[in-house]
């Protein structure tokens, strides 16, 4: 489920229109936030590059001695560990953290493709390679530069991979009743017993959810991955759109006193049991 991005006049605010045609606003992160991220960043790798000198020095040696492992051998083994780190720490975290080295978790930002939707390892590596050449002459300076020279804070690495660094969204703090900071009066209260999931208790008929498909599934999953970072507004909206479109094409209702998340909740569980039962997709 691919988004589009579209223009917006305000330059540190990326709005994407979603196929269900409710527009997110997507904050770009500025260059002070992204230079300290990149400053933490840069010191937990130089302390993996002095931990990992350390033992080299320790090791090599060790290996030349009782294993008989040649020192070019163990120099290379030792070239290739820092070639990896040199070029995997940003990569990796990028490609399988959602985007956040632990640079960008601290200043919460993150890595995101023009679309909106989470970048993949090809992105993550081709933004990375070019990080070099963002470096030049010294300390980023092309880099800043190009941030600076276009509206949406890109580097070099950024426009040759079609990404963004966006900032989190603020997650809203929990209600009362609802799991939370304890505070000194928490003692006071029992705690609550485990309770089953709504969309557990809510039975859809069988015969029409089986009219639905794979791609209606995915379209109700990806809803589920990002609603957390969605203001309420939206979220509500996103799942309005795709409820209905469910209920047209399957013939459900939404049971009475069953909100419409519930609802799609309950359609993605009863998805999934069939396609668990049968040892395959649900229907095509």
């Amino acid at each position: 489920m691919d988004m589009e991005p579209a223009k917006d006049p305000i330059s540190d605010q990326l709005n994407i229109e979603t196929p269900e045609l409710v527009a997110i606003e997507m904050p770009i992160a500025g260059i002070g936030s992204r230079f300290v991220a990149l400053v933490v960043d840069y010191l937990i790798w130089t302390a993996a590059f002095i931990a990992l000198f350390i033992v080299a020095a320790i090791v090599l040696p060790a290996l030349h001695v009782f294993s008989g492992v040649s020192e070019n051998w163990a120099a290379g083994i030792f070239f290739l560990i820092v070639f990896l780190l040199q070029w995997g720490y940003f990569t990796l975290f990028e490609a399988f953290a959602n985007g956040r080295t632990p640079g960008k978790r601290v200043m919460k930002i993150h890595v995101i493709h023009r679309s909106g939707r989470a970048i993949s390892f090809v992105e993550s590596l081709a933004r990375n390679l070019v990080r070099f050449v963002d470096s030049l002459p010294s300390f980023y300076v092309a880099g800043v530069v190009t941030m600076i020279l276009n509206r949406q804070n890109q580097r070099l690495g950024d426009m040759v991979a079609g990404t963004l660094v966006v900032r989190d969204r603020e997650i809203e703090s929990p209600h009362w009743g609802e799991l939370g900071t304890r505070t000194i009066t928490a003692a006071a209260f029992a705690a609550p017993a485990a309770m089953t999931p709504p969309h557990l208790k809510v039975t859809l008929p069988a015969s029409k959810v089986a009219k639905l498909s794979t791609a209606d599934l995915e379209v109700v999953e990806r809803f589920f991955s990002r609603r957390l970072d969605l203001d309420l507004t939206t979220r509500a909206a996103i799942a309005e759109r795709i409820a209905s479109a469910l209920r047209v094409k399957s013939g459900l209702e939404i049971p009475d006193g069953v909100s419409v998340e519930t609802f799609l909740e309950a359609v993605a569980h009863q998805m999934r049991e069939v396609a668990r039962m049968t040892g395959g997709s649900p229907a095509m």
